[in-house]
């Protein structure tokens, strides 16, 4: 009787035994790729930070101070806001004491910030002249995602389409017919917001601020294709 159990066992044994030396076995014939392809673009997206200080002895008095300036040029901004075109959305706001050598609070300092953003360049140009209680701190420039997304589309494609190539053209240089796709990672890359110190507003005949001049430039938009091919015969 135990002989009977015996067979079953030892076979079993043969059996894990042989899978374990196939996944161990070297993987043969598989050659690691990589492609890229790069599109320069025109940005389509404007960004304008706007800001003001204040500073006094008393912090309530400080934070009402800020609290109006931001609340007009809120009121100025929400006149033209428009979803995607020109869209408004409240900053930094930072109340803090200011000391003096002794260690004992001097007054306060605050700032308040507005952001302006969209696809509207010369409407958010003119609103930035139109505001008059905050002043440009920083202007940027990047691609809307609608934009990046259809441009990514089509690099996608040129980025893929260099990796097969080339992994025909390896396959045939080391004797083998075709090849078949083991793994394959595409990535793109994430274009950074463009920020630059504000310009100097031209002052008008009445004294207004003119129009922000604005020139986005352009930006790259990059995809990257790797992995692995198996070289087939």
């Amino acid at each position: 009787m135990k002989r009977q159990h015996l067979i079953p066992a030892v076979l079993a044994l043969s059996l894990i035994s042989a899978g374990s030396w196939a996944a161990d076995a070297p993987v043969q014939n598989v050659v690691g790729l990589a492609a890229s392809a790069t599109v320069e673009v025109t940005k389509d997206m404007l960004s304008v930070t706007l800001s003001t200080t204040r500073e006094g002895t008393e912090a309530a008095a400080v934070q009402a101070g800020l609290k109006q300036a931001l609340d007009a040029a809120l009121a100025e901004a929400k006149k033209v806001a428009k979803p995607g075109q020109i869209d408004v959305q409240t900053g930094g706001f930072s109340l803090f004491p200011r000391y003096s050598n002794k260690g004992g609070i001097t007054g306060w300092q605050g700032t308040a910030e507005l952001i302006v953003e969209g696809r509207d360049i010369p409407g958010i140009a003119r609103l930035t002249g139109q505001i008059s209680t905050l002043t440009i701190a920083r202007v940027g420039s990047n691609l809307s995602r609608e934009q990046r997304e259809k441009i990514e589309a089509e690099v996608a494609g040129l980025a893929i389409t260099r990796y097969r190539a080339k992994a025909a053209d390896y396959a045939r240089q080391f004797g083998f017919t075709g090849y078949t796709l083991r793994e394959v990672n595409v990535g793109t890359n994430e274009p950074q917001m463009y920020a630059a110190q504000a310009p100097m507003m031209r002052k008008s005949m009445a004294g207004e601020a003119a129009d922000l001049p604005v020139e986005l430039g352009k930006g790259s938009v990059t995809v990257n294709v790797n992995g692995t091919v198996q070289l087939t015969k």
